[in-house]
């Protein structure tokens, strides 16, 4: 039998400006397209940096992670020790919690995620693990669960110490994880202000150290870092339509070039690249012709999502097509091999997907058969 192929174009007009690199102003970085996976830009992405308040993201997944598994509740209150309370009389970012005050998990998360308050992480370590170095071996065994190589926590907030290391590029994947995983309570990392009606004192309202949150551009998230040895740090995602790409940067030595140099990196990316589903896990349909089924035509799926990040002057090069010994005799049964996907930019073949059958498909009766096979074989295809 023949090779059938089913060729699908993207055909594009395209008039853009293309930079080959976005130069970005800092020690180390990189962009990522949250969906593809594809890195679109990098700068030294390994290199070991000082994650600062960064590190609050792992804080909140810990909690997020209870929370989904039924082992912590948003309404759980923990009493705050001194040693949280000294963190809010030292100079840091706080939430200004005090001593035996009984705080809710929810209060202490948006204290950490909006806030950025160190005295809220300490607060929620102890009250997880009993304590805060045990909260950090938490943070170490889930940044290893999740990919996070070069990533070793000491501490819930960041602050000093030299032993809280990381990646850009283990803070991207960190940061996709929250995404991917927490959906709902990734919602609080957008949040622009939190109140916390404090004991003894009036309430105090703060707003979220997220520059880019502030421009309406798109930016959800993620955190700012800062410390003296490593100067100003970013992990900011934009969501455009359906599309959302992850920055991280370290080692910007201004606030200002920590925000402008963030936004002109996921800029660079919307502009340059784009993003397609090719195929969704069992969603995505694809028709193939069949010989003696009851149907004429088959449908089938991948097993795996796959999504393509390619370069705006290189779309008009992408083809999608589908490869097959067919028409596909009957009769398939569901889940049965029976052709591939092949992506290709220009003559390379980018991915292979196998397609399976989504029904089963039966045979035509031994006369129907007959008579077909007849017709084929005296009028050609039929």
């Amino acid at each position: 039998m023949n090779k059938f192929f089913i060729i699908i174009l993207f055909y594009f007009t395209l008039i853009i400006n293309v930079f080959a690199n976005p130069n970005l102003n800092a020690r180390t970085g990189i962009l990522i397209d949250y969906h593809s996976d594809k890195i679109l830009y990098e700068l030294d992405p390994d290199a070991t940096i000082y994650p600062a308040s960064m590190t609050k993201i792992m804080t909140s997944i810990i909690a997020f992670d209870l929370i989904e598994k039924g082992k912590l509740s948003l309404d759980d209150e923990f009493v705050i020790s001194e040693n949280a309370w000294r963190l809010s009389q030292a100079g840091y970012s706080s939430m200004f919690i005090m001593v035996n005050d009984e705080v809710s998990v929810e209060d202490l998360l948006k204290g950490i995620i909006i806030a950025s308050g160190n005295d809220a992480c300490v607060a929620l370590a102890e009250g997880i693990a009993g304590s805060e170095d045990n909260f950090a071996q938490m943070m170490t065994e889930k940044a290893l669960e999740i990919g996070m190589t070069n990533t070793n926590f000491t501490n819930s907030s960041g602050i000093n110490d030299p032993n809280n290391i990381s990646t850009v590029r283990d803070i991207a994947i960190m940061s996709k994880y929250l995404i991917k995983n927490y959906p709902k309570y990734y919602e609080l990392f957008k949040v622009k202000n939190f109140t916390w009606d404090r004991t003894g004192g009036d309430p105090i309202k703060q707003g979220n150290r997220n520059p880019l949150l502030y421009k309406n551009v798109g930016v959800d998230g993620v955190k700012t870092g800062y410390l003296a040895v490593e100067k100003y740090s970013l992990a900011s995602s934009m969501l455009k339509s359906d599309r959302r790409i992850i920055a991280v940067a370290s080692g910007f030595q201004t606030k200002n070039l920590r925000s402008s140099e963030s936004l002109k990196l996921l800029n660079w990316g919307f502009r340059n690249t784009n993003t397609f589903e090719i195929s969704k896990k069992n969603e995505t349909v694809f028709e193939l012709d069949t010989w003696l089924g009851k149907k004429n035509k088959v449908k089938a799926v991948t097993k795996e999502d796959y999504f393509l990040t390619i370069n705006k002057k290189d779309i008009r090069n992408l083809k999608v097509s589908i490869q097959y010994d067919g028409p596909v005799v009957a009769p398939v049964s569901e889940n049965q091999e029976i052709g591939k996907l092949l992506i290709k930019n220009k003559d390379e073949v980018i991915k292979t997907l196998s397609l399976y059958a989504s029904e089963d498909l039966k045979k035509v009766n031994f006369f129907k058969s007959l008579i077909t096979s007849i017709n084929y074989l005296i009028w050609g295809d039929v």
